[in-house]
């Protein structure tokens, strides 16, 4: 595929967006977190609503209003120790002996200059002491008072900026009317600004899909090997075979270029096929596994890789999937095992071994406390997520001696004591955690139906399997019949995902596309 590059570029400083955020905790009066952003950060705003304001009120001696105005800023020692020395001197001249000898006690640049400029402070005491005010001894250098405020003026203009107020809600508004104005944001979409998407939409009735959406196009010489939706519902991520992922926009298919990375052609990628996907629950974080079996981890806003996981198995990784809490990643791998990684550490922490033959999927449950697995060997293992140890190893109900590969195994949803078992047969299954089959869900065809993957709808009220045929089969849980029967590809279809709030389901096939469907209501 070609990439546009962006032209006309523009590069932002990491200090400009502090600055940013220091005017609105000024303007804000949110005094603490300015000072603490200051400290932390090293930069300073150093900016004034008026320059010449605040110069007419050194010009006119206004102190109280000058300190006030620089009490946010970083300034100069010198120029401090300067400004404090002739508040110091003015009110000595107004017998305002007490809150001279206050300031000259307490202010941080007379302390700074009592230790560097000794005996420049012991001239300020010594006035301080006296019982009269003499100008030719506070100025001994020929000077004046108006020629001493005159001076610090001109010090400060040269260290101040004036910029227009609210610049960050003005920056932020900007930015919306033009995502508004390129199609990135609906027109009267109420926007969350914290996640960078439009708002999440009431959640849509849950029913089966009938109408086709866009559709991605990939290269002649690549498809989608994997696509999953964040659990917000504000991505659509794909993996594909020239180790590439992206991130598109489902309401028109394109690739999103809101997202500043893709838009400067610097896609997240691997340099194998990428089989695998999986968000972290607050949708912040995607792993990726790939044919050479190594894990990366991506901050999919920015597209930086966070964490890579070099040798997380010696095959390719063909499942992945986050713990509730987003500190482990659990993966299975051609390799026959299963692990789990930790994210912060960077290391293996636990091998889950048995199956004997490919892992094809995998799934924490709801509180963390099992994990399921399911292999090209015919069987489903239930672990200890804790201890790793093996609680349940069940084959799905089958008929004949040939051993079914189970392809998929999903907790249902809200449930820690069921699970959703898709094996190569016309067949879903739902069971207990031990294998005791619950609910059968079948298509009725007996042959070049077998189901190939199948997704979970997030209330779990329907399961829909993409099958051998490239059709997709939807099935109600509660009646636990087939409900609607559809031809999503002309070519073998590899998999299908379904939005977390909407009735949405993205199929992929190896003629290089990835297709949406909706609800004719959506």
């Amino acid at each position: 595929r070609r990439r546009r590059t962006m032209e006309g570029s523009l590069e932002v400083e990491a200090t400009d967006v502090v600055k940013v955020v220091l005017q609105f905790l000024k303007e804000n009066n949110l005094t603490k977190s300015l000072h603490a952003l200051q400290e932390e950060s090293l930069v300073t705003l150093n900016s004034v609503e008026s320059v010449d304001a605040l110069l007419a009120d050194v010009h006119n001696g206004n102190w109280e209003t000058v300190l006030e105005t620089l009490s946010t800023l970083r300034l100069p020692a010198p120029l401090l120790g300067d400004l404090y020395e002739q508040v110091v001197l003015e009110l000595l001249e107004l017998r305002e002996i007490d809150t001279a000898r206050q300031v000259l006690k307490h202010a941080p640049p007379l302390h700074a200059m009592k230790e560097q400029e000794p005996g420049r402070h012991a001239h300020l005491e010594a006035m301080a002491g006296r019982p009269f005010f003499e100008p030719r001894d506070a100025y001994r250098d020929g000077t004046s008072k108006e020629h001493k405020r005159a001076h610090i003026a001109d010090a400060l203009r040269r260290e101040l900026t004036v910029v227009p107020p609210a610049r960050l809600l003005t920056l932020l508004g900007q930015a919306l009317k033009w995502q508004a104005h390129s199609g990135m944001l609906p027109v009267g979409t109420r926007f969350d600004l914290l996640r960078g998407a439009a708002a999440s939409r009431v959640v849509e009735q849950e029913t089966y899909v009938t109408t086709p959406g866009p559709v991605v196009k990939f290269g002649k010489k690549s498809h989608a090997e994997c696509a999953t939706f964040s659990p917000d519902g504000a991505f659509l991520v794909s993996g594909s075979m020239d180790g590439f992922l992206e991130v598109w926009d489902y309401e028109r298919g394109k690739l999103r270029k809101d997202l500043a990375y893709q838009e400067q052609d610097k896609l997240m990628m691997h340099d194998e096929p990428v089989l695998s996907l999986s968000f972290s629950r607050d949708s912040e974080l995607l792993a990726s596994g790939s044919q050479d079996g190594l894990l990366k981890v991506w901050r999919v806003r920015t597209g930086q890789c966070v964490r890579r996981f070099q040798k997380a198995h010696s095959g390719g990784i063909t499942c992945i999937t986050f713990s509730r809490d987003g500190l482990q990643i659990a993966s299975g791998s051609f390799d026959t095992t299963a692990r789990v990684h930790g994210l912060k550490s960077g290391k293996l922490l636990k091998e889950l071994r048995g199956h004997t033959s490919y892992v094809n999927g995998i799934d924490f449950s709801n509180d963390g406390s099992r994990l399921a697995s399911c292999s090209s060997d015919g069987t489903v293992r239930v672990w200890d997520a804790k201890t790793s140890e093996c609680l349940f190893t069940f084959k799905p109900p089958q008929t004949g001696t040939q051993e079914l590969s189970v392809n998929n195994v999903f907790f249902m949803p809200g449930r820690t004591d069921q699970l959703l078992v898709c094996n190569r047969s016309p067949t879903v299954y739902i069971t207990t955690l031990s294998g005791q089959l619950i609910k059968a869900l079948s298509s009725g065809k007996r042959e070049g139906g077998d189901f190939v993957q199948c997704c979970v709808s997030a209330q779990g009220g329907w399961v829909h399997c993409v099958a051998e045929d490239s059709h997709l089969y939807s099935f109600e849980v509660r009646e636990g019949k087939l409900q609607h029967l559809l031809r999503v590809h002309d070519k073998d279809v590899i998999g299908v995902c379904i939005h977390p709030h909407r009735n949405l389901i993205a199929t992929w096939s190896d003629e290089g596309l990835l297709k949406l469907w909706r609800s004719g209501s959506s």
